[in-house]
């Protein structure tokens, strides 16, 4: 009875073959876009996360928010320490100190700092420092990497003068061997003896190696994982971040560039203080590294408490996103242009200004409308004609953006929801582009049928799963496939700290140890289709069958030649057999096919991956059809090489040629010279016959 039970079912699937011929013709233009990244300081993404800074607390800033804190610092040997607002403060930008003391020391003293939740320590890594000290210390500080059970993995002595100045101090570590773990402290110690009055340090850094050597640079094992999803573009600094909970802080550029010691920090919106260490220039280079299109929010007026200013309060702020794309852009003779020439950078190009994020959020909408997105629209035009202007919503149905301008659309959703809408931008005929901003699968089905709870009794996905990932390669396909309509589509958000977390589920887990580092299972979905580009979507002809449980689109790539299918297959009980041709591919053509496939609910466990990849080559047949079967729940890329395009394609009738190289009924390549009339045909194996003049 098994037996038969399985044969039904592989007879039922049989008989859903789908059959289909991709035409050469008629074809649209694909946004050179398509997949990119969005970056929101969530989850300690940026400090604690890709900013590669390892200290936490380093410079102690705080405002009225977040105030000033001794958090993540311990006293060592009977030292004493408190924050201290001395009247010569490192700088204005950072005005709080942390003063240490002898309390009851006698012997060694000093301080630690426990890092984002440990410091990683690999072997031969040189680990780069530095601190600022100011006061009556005179002697040797060991700067030492310790784990908690008190092995010492590298240590570096630097001789401290008193001074009534703020003096830097560097150093180095280097660890002979890893620690099997992040559980490690950054210690700071020195004789008791040597301490003559109190002694005050602040701007405490330590760094690793990072992306491509960038000075205040990014963490490598997660720059290479977003390099890992071929983006096209960055829509940068986010996000709620750019908005501000409430009066007067918002993401104020001009806090965020220069010095260090010239970045006070900003109360960011998701629980935390910012260092903005990770500031404007951070973020250009990182779009640049990776290389990627920015897209550069700018805040327009809106604060997430629901604050928005009047259409008078204005003028001030649009005036800053004017000096910010001078900054960015502006040559030597401009006065923002100067500053950063100064500061050692060229000009960064910039095609895209988002105005605010959500702004239909939060009562923000009406406002939006009437008069704050244009006012920031038309100062932004009058300078910059060809930019592409972004409105920060955007509701396929019919709240286009005015002017053109493009919409940013964000879709959280749950599988059922999500693996239906294939066809959702179908049927949108407005000029205004758009960029799907933010997207991903945030439940699982068994609580609705509809769309997110958000919060209301259904709980949250902790990470991306298998068939989510599914539905959500579903929905960017049907977004390919009109993406002459289309700027791209960013995952969000794109980073969750294991320790610390506001949102879930997260494309890319992380903690301290590199060895945690978890590329989730939809950063495998995007990884396959970002990584095949099609340039040229085709129209498809069915013989056979139609979208769903199978869908896909086609086309070619203008860069490479290639002929390119995409296929998401998402609840189809069984594989999905398919045949098809591309119209200029020939006869025993080779395509390369990829599919990747998981267990349905399976989710990528930490620093490890469920996500099984299948390559295999597959030969079309004498007439140019290619066959094969996708299980259920798989997502699959299949492209034809321009020189696999197979026989004919690009030859003309081989028998006026010389030098000819055909092919036999196995792909292979036969004889070669000049071949006589066409008396010689084929032998019983299809292979040339041997008829030479």
């Amino acid at each position: 009875m098994l037996s038969k039970a399985l044969s039904a079912t592989v007879f039922a699937a049989a008989a859903q073959a789908i059959s289909f011929t991709v035409s050469s013709s008629n074809g649209n233009a694909t946004s050179p876009y398509q997949y990119g990244l969005m970056f929101e300081d969530i989850n300690n993404s940026g400090d604690g996360g890709v900013y590669a800074e390892l200290i936490q607390n380093r410079a102690f800033q705080g405002n009225s928010e977040f105030p000033s804190t001794i958090d993540y610092w311990n006293p060592l040997g009977g030292a004493s320490i408190k924050l201290q607002n001395m009247s010569t403060p490192l700088s204005s930008a950072l005005p709080t100190s942390m003063e240490v003391t002898k309390g009851n020391a006698t012997g060694t003293m000093g301080f630690s700092n426990v890092g984002f939740w440990g410091f990683p320590v690999v072997a031969g890594t040189e680990y780069k420092g530095s601190f600022y000290v100011y006061g009556g210390l005179d002697g040797n500080v060991t700067v030492c990497l310790t784990s908690n059970d008190d092995e010492q993995y590298a240590e570096a002595e630097v001789t401290v003068k008193s001074s009534n100045a703020w003096t830097q101090y560097n150093y180095t570590l280097t660890p002979s061997q890893s620690a099997p773990n992040s559980n490690n402290t950054l210690n700071f110690t020195f004789a008791s003896s040597d301490l003559t009055n109190s002694v005050n340090f602040d701007l405490l850094s330590l760094f690793p190696p990072t992306y491509k050597n960038r000075e205040n640079g990014l963490r490598i094992d997660l720059m290479d994982a977003m390099a890992g999803l071929y983006p096209s573009f960055f829509r940068a600094p986010g996000g709620n971040n750019v908005e501000g909970n409430a009066a007067p802080y918002w993401w104020n550029w001009t806090n965020t560039i220069g010095p260090l010691t010239d970045r006070p920090g900003y109360p960011g919106t998701w629980g935390y203080e910012n260092t903005d260490g990770l500031g404007l220039i951070e973020y250009l280079l990182w779009s640049q590294d990776l290389g990627m299109e920015p897209i550069l929010a700018v805040w327009d007026g809106h604060y997430l408490d629901g604050t928005v200013l009047t259409e008078a309060e204005l003028a001030p702020y649009i005036q800053s996103a004017l000096d910010e794309l001078e900054f960015l852009m502006g040559d030597a003779s401009t006065s923002w242009g100067a500053m950063r020439e100064a500061m050692g950078y060229g000009p960064f190009p910039i095609n895209f200004v988002e105005v605010g994020n959500e702004d239909s959020l939060s009562a923000g909408g009406p406002t939006y409308r009437a008069y704050r997105f244009q006012a920031f629209y038309d100062a932004i035009k009058a300078v910059y004609p060809n930019m592409t202007i972004v409105a920060s919503f955007f509701d396929v149905a019919g709240d286009a953006p005015p002017f053109g301008a493009a919409g940013d659309f964000h879709e959280y959703a749950i599988p059922v929801q999500m693996s239906s809408q294939f066809f959702y931008f179908d049927n949108y005929t407005e000029n205004n582009p758009i960029l799907i901003g933010e997207y991903a699968i945030i439940e699982y089905d068994a609580f609705n049928t509809t769309g997110p709870k958000w919060n209301a009794g259904a709980p949250r996905a902790f990470t991306p799963f298998w068939y989510g990932s599914v539905a959500e390669a579903i929905f960017l396909l049907g977004a390919e496939r009109n993406s002459q309509k289309m700027i791209g589509a960013a995952y969000a958000p794109s980073f969750q700290n294991l320790n610390r977390w506001q949102w879930i589920p997260d494309l890319i887990e992380y903690d301290a140890y590199p060895g945690h580092t978890t590329l989730s299972t939809s950063w495998y979905m995007i990884n396959l289709l970002s990584g095949t580009r099609i340039t040229e979507n085709l129209p498809v002809t069915f013989s056979s069958g139609d979208y769903g449980p199978a869908y896909f689109v086609a086309g070619r790539s203008d860069v490479t030649g290639a002929h390119i299918a995409k296929f998401a297959v998402y609840n189809s009980t069984g594989d999905v057999p398919f045949d098809f041709s591309f119209a200029g591919v020939g006869g025993y053509a080779q395509g390369n096919l990829t599919y990747l496939t998981a267990p349905m609910n399976a989710s990528n466990p930490i620093g490890g991956n469920i996500v099984e990849t299948t390559t295999k080559t597959v030969t079309a047949t004498k007439n140019g059809t290619f066959s094969f079967t996708l299980p259920e729940y798989s997502i699959a890329v299949f492209e034809v090489a321009a020189n696999q395009a197979g026989q004919g394609y690009g030859y003309g009738n081989p028998w006026n040629r010389q030098g000819w190289k055909g092919w036999n009924s196995w792909g292979q390549s036969w004889g070669q010279g000049q071949w006589g009339p066409p008396g010689g045909g084929w032998n019983a194996h299809g292979q040339g016959w041997p008829h030479k003049n």
